[in-house]
């Protein structure tokens, strides 16, 4: 199994987003935060279909630090139920991996 994950969050606003993925990259929690400023999501919440205009990130880090990752969006965003999902990186540019690898402490 690969060491590296990423991990996909959906923030409530452009600038908490920016915030917590600059917080985890200056901790060296993460290597990396790619911000996708604007999607649509459609949802159940409250017993009924909601949507709301949200803000994608894509945190790149290893698996050991997931549990740190998490608990720190946990702290610092406004949502109530985040979204945070580890996914495995199966295969990769072998220097970007390397990369990830030095950056993260």
């Amino acid at each position: 199994m690969s060491d590296f994950i990423v991990v996909l969050w959906t923030s409530g606003s452009l600038e908490e987003a920016r915030a917590i993925a600059s917080y985890l990259v200056e901790s060296q929690v993460i290597a990396c935060a790619s911000i996708i400023p604007q999607v649509e999501s459609i949802f159940h919440w409250e017993g009924k279909i909601q949507s709301a205009a949200e803000v994608k990130v894509f945190l790149k880090t290893k698996i050991q630090r997931f549990e740190e990752l998490r608990n720190i969006i946990l702290e610092k965003c406004s949502y109530e139920v985040p979204e945070i999902l580890a996914l495995p990186v199966v295969a990769g540019n072998k220097s970007y991996l390397e990369w990830i690898d030095k950056s993260v402490r």
